[in-house]
């Protein structure tokens, strides 16, 4: 009997739940599972996919408020911490996605833009026009300028947008928006930052050094009545990270702003970009607060040492706000043993079609099974439907290999890659032509009602075949 308990135990060790809940902090990031099925944000994903069928794209969109009121939160707690004198803006950076159902939600929370392009300012007049984006909020212009987008950022200025700021990336840039600007706007400077050791560069391409910074401003900006600077930005490319690096760069950072300020009295916002991290796996823990806390630490204490008054702060938060959002859901339609090591599950779509960063930049996201929890667990590569030896999954973050629960016949096994709600689409060529013309899937829109029940959206039906087609010039 004894003997019997033991070997019962060690089956049940075995299952796909006890992987999970041995291997990470579980339930956790809203998470959870109830009859050994999945759940997220209490969202029943089994359901879902009984109700629309997978592949599947789906956006949880209360996910983008609580994101918004969690960095407020923390930066006004740091503020009142050090009695910063300073405001905070909170803004989105539209290149994350660029989707209505995503401006529409983060404009409800107040939050300011920021633009990689001309296009997008076309995007802000259409928000403007209807109602849901105000002429006195921030517009912070950043990268390289063509022509059109110095058309378009007149254009806006010269129609009452107040606060839109030209992020200049390199000299020629002021003649450029010089060329076009009829009246008085608000010109940045992008501080060109240091790269990593390890990077393949030693200054980034982005920005312009900050030797010149103070000579564009006195020889060009000072005394030109259509001009104000009032911005300086910089965006450290590895992103925010409790690092000696990104510690070390934000303190030089700082100084420049120091050393323009005193020369520049109308600059009072710095503009310290994006890269706050989110959760590409459940094996990892950030300290939010800690960071946050440390960077108005460091900004106040630099600019008290300097005798310089603190700067308004900006962020440019875009995966940040819209990525632990999102999630792809698919199905299992088949396994392949290749050798005596390695079983393939088949899904019914594509990674190079639906998630590109995985195979692009090896890219990881949070993957787990929707179903079949209470199956034992095996090593397994996933392979998508494409016939290209680069359309596959098989390392997680934390263990290096893919572990998924096992087929049994009759049964069907769902699984999902979750908080893949930024660039995933825009990379992917959303709604056009698809590697080996597989089709993009559905995409739903999940919401909560005035009582907080959950509601749904169809945003896109299935691509079809004729939408492909005629694409295509057939």
């Amino acid at each position: 009997m004894h003997k019997f308990i033991e070997l019962n135990t060690l089956n049940i060790k075995n299952r796909y739940t006890d992987l999970i809940h041995q291997t990470f902090f579980f339930p956790r990031h809203g998470f959870d599972v109830k009859d050994n099925q999945l759940f997220f944000h209490g969202v029943d994903l089994n359901e879902l996919i009984e109700k629309f069928g997978t592949p599947l794209k789906f956006n949880y969109l209360p996910k983008i408020d609580s994101q918004i009121e969690k960095a407020r939160n923390l930066f006004n707690q740091a503020f009142e911490k050090y009695d910063y004198q300073g405001k905070y803006n909170y803004c989105y950076c539209t290149k994350s996605s660029h989707f209505s159902f995503v401006l529409n939600r983060v404009l409800e929370n107040g939050v300011d833009l920021e633009t990689s392009s001309a296009f997008d300012l076309s995007i802000i007049k259409k928000l403007a026009a209807n109602g849901k984006f105000q002429k006195n909020q921030f517009i912070i212009c950043n990268g390289y300028k063509t022509e059109q987008y110095a058309q378009n950022m007149a254009s806006l200025v010269e129609s009452g947008f107040e606060n839109l700021v030209c992020v200049l990336d390199n000299v020629d840039e002021f003649d450029l928006i010089d060329k076009y600007a009829k009246k008085p706007m608000h010109l940045g400077i992008r501080i060109a930052t240091e790269e990593e050791p390890n990077f393949l560069v030693y200054t980034s391409r982005l920005g312009m050094s900050h030797k010149k910074i103070v000579d564009l401003y006195e020889e060009k900006i000072k005394h030109n009545p259509k001009f104000s600077l009032n911005v300086l930005h910089f965006f450290v490319n590895s992103g925010i990270r409790d690092t000696t690096y990104f510690w070390s760069e934000l303190t030089r950072l700082v100084n420049v702003y120091c050393d323009v300020k005193q020369v520049c009295p109308e600059l009072e916002n710095l503009d310290i970009g994006g890269g706050m991290p989110i959760y590409t796996s459940l094996g990892v823990e950030y300290d939010y607060a800690y960071m946050i806390d440390q960077i108005v630490y460091y900004i106040k204490a630099i600019c008290d040492n300097r005798e310089v008054p603190v700067p308004n702060i900006l962020t440019e938060f875009g995966s940040f706000t819209v990525g632990e959002s999102g999630g792809s859901l698919y199905s299992i339609i088949g396994q392949k043993e290749q050798n005596d090591k390695e079983l393939w599950y088949m899904i019914n779509s594509s990674f190079i079609t639906t998630l590109p960063d995985t195979w692009g930049i090896g890219q990881k996201f949070i993957m787990l099974a929707v179903n079949q929890w209470d199956h034992e667990f095996q090593r397994i590569n996933l392979g998508g439907l494409t016939c290209d030896s680069q359309d596959f999954y098989n390392s997680d973050t934390n263990t290096n290999q893919v572990f998924m629960p096992k087929l049994k016949d009759g049964e069907v096994l769902h699984m999902g890659f979750f908080h893949t709600g930024a660039y995933q689409e825009s990379l992917g060529g959303y709604g056009g032509i698809q590697h080996c013309l597989i089709p993009a899937p559905k995409h739903i829109l999940i919401d909560l009602d005035d009582e907080g029940n959950l509601k749904y959206e169809v945003f896109a039906t299935e691509q079809n075949v004729d939408s492909m087609l005629n694409i295509l010039g057939y």
